[in-house]
């Protein structure tokens, strides 16, 4: 558990919308194909639609959340999404759908922006990557009680069962936002000065190229959730259940081990190292997946493709440490929504892109295939270091913004 205070606060919230969110992951799909009708086809266009929207709408409304105060902008797009959640309880037709999915795209990538300037307003600079992490280990511990709320609904089939899932994602959002509510008010940036650009992380390429080498190591994303479940259906179809296994792994040793491995990360210096150990780890991950294409027994795939999930978890934990220092450290303080709203578009560009662009290479491409990954991913990096430390070099960091002494 975080501290007492507003990190506890913080971390009650995440936990309310990730089981909210995890029913929803769970079951969204198989409702719109098997109990509203939608052909699979119209609903993968349909989501890529929504979030490429809603990574543009992060910058926004990122800058909403700069302009009005981070706490007020976190508890209305909440409530919105949990609204737009609500709204899919009534909705039959593709268009209403996708206009409801556009909408809650919008307004979780606000919602995500809205809650790092929260983290940056509440919690002292050297604290926000520890903090970070204990969110991360709650958000999973939420979604898999999410998850197997909505495995019930996925295992009864019926409409009811569904829409009953969805009433639970509604209602952790609602939590999630009234649990917001109680934190302190957080004031809102000083208006600027001068004729800049408001939304000048648009023209910030140093910030842009850092987040540019993170989308990179995101890349990651997609290989748990979808290519190695394919990977496995290709080469080892009579252990197709190691591919749930696996999830289960990764959601446990991030629950379990996150915090632990974020600690240490307090500055650029550290944020750096701790990337470009990720990428040795990544790409260790990916020649032990690729030795899975030899012609190996299939306890030895099993065993195989284990230990590089282990390799994967422990990469990502940190990365995802080094990449939220970063990403705090080389924001202008009184622009920490909008950049973070910038920042969180990598992680939108990986899961559209990703699954493209790693079905092609890995599962045509074999070892060689996954050797070219982790090699991508190991330049990545040791990129970030050089990166970094070139838009830090454009970047006077001013102390972080008072914590306002009222409660709304």
């Amino acid at each position: 558990m975080p501290p007492a205070g507003p990190q506890r606060t913080l971390a009650a919230a995440q936990l309310a919308s990730a089981v909210g969110d995890g029913a929803y992951y769970t079951c969204s799909a198989l409702y719109f194909t098997r109990v509203v009708g939608m052909s699979a086809t119209a609903l993968g266009v349909g989501l890529a639609v929504a979030w490429a929207l809603g990574s543009l709408a992060g910058v926004p409304l990122g800058h909403l959340a700069d302009r009005r105060g981070p706490r007020r902008a976190a508890v209305a797009l909440a409530l919105g999404t949990a609204v737009v959640v609500a709204g899919f309880l009534v909705i039959r037709s593709y268009g209403l759908f996708l206009l409801a999915v556009c909408l809650y795209a919008t307004a979780q990538s606000g919602l995500t922006a809205a809650r790092q300037a929260l983290v940056a307003g509440l919690v002292p600079r050297e604290e926000r990557t520890g903090l970070l992490a204990h969110l991360q280990s709650t958000l999973n511990g939420g979604l898999a009680v999410g998850a197997a709320i909505g495995g019930i609904a996925l295992t009864l089939g019926t409409r009811t069962a569904y829409l009953g899932a969805f009433t639970v994602t509604a209602i952790g959002l609602l939590a999630g936002a009234l649990v917001l509510r109680r934190l302190p008010e957080v004031p809102p940036a000083a208006p600027e000065s001068g004729t800049g650009p408001r939304l000048a992380v648009l023209r910030d390429r140093r910030y842009a190229a850092v987040t540019l080498v993170n989308t990179v190591l995101l890349l990651r994303m997609p290989l748990l959730s979808l290519v190695l479940p394919l990977w496995i259906a290709e080469r080892a179809p009579g252990i197709g259940w190691l591919g749930s296994a696996l999830f289960v792994l990764n959601t446990v040793a991030v629950l379990a081990f996150q915090v632990r491995a974020a600690r240490g990360v307090t500055g650029l210096d550290s944020a750096v190292k701790a990337v470009r150990s990720a990428g040795v780890l990544l790409l260790a991950s990916c020649a032990v997946c690729g030795l899975s294409a030899l012609d190996v027994p299939v306890w030895a795939v099993a065993a195989l493709l284990t230990a590089a999930a282990v390799l994967q978890v422990a990469g990502e934990m940190r990365q995802s440490a080094g990449s939220w220092q970063l990403g705090f450290d080389l924001a202008p303080p009184e622009r920490i929504g909008q950049y973070q709203g910038f920042f969180g578009t990598g992680v939108a560009v990986a899961r559209t892109l990703g699954p493209l662009l790693l079905t092609t290479l890995l599962l045509d491409g074999g070892l060689a295939g996954w050797l070219v990954l982790g090699g991508v991913f190991l330049t990545a990096g040791y990129a970030m270091g050089p990166v970094a430390r070139w838009a830090a070099s454009d970047r006077r960091t001013a102390p972080a913004p008072a914590v306002a002494a009222s409660r709304g």
